[in-house]
């Protein structure tokens, strides 16, 4: 008995050092941030594009990148979530549990997750290639929208797969197709889960560098156009660390700080809308 206290002792004790370890994780990134990013913070960086000596040390702000990271990110969401909830749909109603077929598919989303990004990167750049297109818009919005697939597929899989089987069977029983129980019934039930898994593909499309470096290229300007090369701020973050002054590593900071703030803005609208839909679903 004393043994086992012991025991129990010990785990918890490892457990909330690693709750520790994680937390201190956090705050030492968001301390570092924002003790080297706050003083370069000022009205301009976000108002105004940057010039072609901003890198260098002259005047100018990053909102050119601002805005290409959020066309970027909310095509590549869209697109992936069009063509991953009719996937996950049919993996979860059309197809028998745990069959052939759906083992296959989810052992593919397993695998692209594990992808790192900068080979998507260099798929998306051979496919402008072989389309004769150069780096653009389009372009970034095709290859994070790849990237992010898996996530969002994953995600809502998940989702689906918690949904009680008691529900589908009374549905099916009380006459309903399976297409009125996905509109109806899943869709309305998985809706919070849902959410969530489209803000966390948002979240890793607009933070992702190495899938966008080759593909959506880089404009001083705001893209009017999806063939038009835009600029994003994971590599404005990365062009300004390039730089060995440390006044202009600054700005980096302060561009990181800004793209922590719209990371955590979505993740907490994310958490609101769970939480406020999360009520009406049937445990």
């Amino acid at each position: 008995m004393k043994f086992k206290f012991i025991e129990e002792f010990i785990v918890k004790i490892f457990m909330i050092i690693s709750i520790l370890f994680v937390f201190g994780i956090l705050i030492s990134i968001i301390g570092i941030i924002f003790y080297k990013g706050i003083s370069s913070l000022n009205l301009d960086i976000i108002t105004k594009t940057s010039n072609g000596d901003f890198f260098q040390g002259e005047r100018g702000g990053i909102l050119n990148a601002i805005i290409g990271s959020f066309y970027i990110a909310l095509g590549s969401t869209f697109l992936s979530f069009i063509v991953s909830l009719p996937i996950i749909i049919y993996l979860n109603l059309f197809l028998k549990e745990n069959s052939n077929i759906s083992k296959v598919m989810r052992f593919i989303f397993d695998v692209l997750s594990g992808i790192p990004s900068i080979v998507f990167g260099a798929f998306g750049l051979s496919i402008l290639y072989f389309l004769h297109m150069k780096a653009s818009l389009f372009g970034g919005i095709i290859t994070v929208s790849i990237l992010v697939l898996p996530i969002m597929c994953k995600g809502i899989d998940e989702v689906f797969r918690l949904l009680p089987k008691e529900l589908i069977e009374t549905s099916y029983a009380l006459g309903s197709t399976t297409i009125e129980i996905a509109l109806k019934i899943v869709f309305k039930q998985t809706l919070p889960g849902i959410i969530t898994a489209v803000f966390l593909s948002f979240s890793r499309g607009i933070s992702d560098a190495a899938s966008v470096i080759f593909t959506s290229g880089y404009s001083d300007n705001i893209p009017t156009s999806l063939f038009d090369p835009a600029a994003t701020l994971p590599l404005s973050i990365f062009f300004l660390l390039l730089n060995p002054s440390i006044e202009i590593q600054n700005k980096a900071y302060a561009a990181s700080l800004i793209l922590i703030l719209i990371v955590f803005i979505f993740s907490f609208i994310s958490r609101l809308i769970k939480n406020k839909l999360g009520k009406y679903i049937v445990k």
